[in-house]
């Protein structure tokens, strides 16, 4: 019988955030997938990896040798429910053959951080893609939670929301490197967030 894909969510990062479950697989793992970042930390000399780049096939042909040998485990930051590979799994491997352990999101710690409920919240993804204007617009009371990247960032993004509606007053609350020493989370107004130096790959939450 073949063996389980094993999508494991290692949170924003930082290891106190990783769920023992998912810890436990990857320690256990023969094969192991993963950012060269996660693989630095969390792999061990005993086993066979390969780093997810941005040449996709090379870790899908990989699984695809090895799945007959053993589990494979697949490290994806944050939760493998949001915005990660496993929609590229799904495409490739039976979803019966995949087996998914959740984890802590960038989203879900950024709103933590400002003890903020997220259950009303807009969740949207500038990361290598464009949400739809009519998703931006704004309404009283809306909350914005945004993934960004290194194109659409703390600027780009504030003077997109300008001509979706927001005023320039509202708040923008920016939470980088969540989970890491170097974190940093600070609020101010889309009109300073559109003039200042900008902030890339952040979480933007905005209301």
């Amino acid at each position: 019988m073949q063996k389980k894909i094993i999508v494991a969510g290692i949170g924003p990062g930082g290891e106190d955030y990783i769920t023992p479950a998912a810890l436990k697989k990857i320690r256990e793992a023969k094969f192991l997938v993963g950012g060269r970042r996660a693989l630095e930390e969390f792999s061990a000399s005993n086993q066979i990896t390969c780093a997810i780049t941005r040449d996709l096939d090379a870790p899908i042909n990989f699984i695809r040798e090895k799945i007959s040998l053993g589990e494979v485990v697949v490290m994806v930051s944050g939760d493998p429910g949001y915005y990660s590979l496993l929609d590229l799994l799904r495409k490739n491997f039976p979803p019966e053959s995949i087996e998914v352990i959740p984890s802590i999101s960038a989203m879900q710690l950024a709103f933590a951080k400002i003890a903020l409920p997220w259950h009303d919240a807009t969740l949207l993804s500038f990361h290598g893609r464009q949400p739809a204007r009519e998703a931006l617009k704004f309404s009283e009371g809306k909350i914005l939670g945004l993934l960004t990247d290194a194109e659409f960032n703390s600027a780009t993004i504030s003077k997109i929301l300008f001509e979706c509606g927001w005023d320039k007053k509202s708040s923008i609350t920016i939470c980088a490197k969540l989970s890491y020493p170097d974190e940093k989370i600070f609020t101010t107004t889309l009109a300073e967030a559109a003039q200042a130096e900008p902030v890339n790959h952040c979480i933007l939450i905005v209301k």
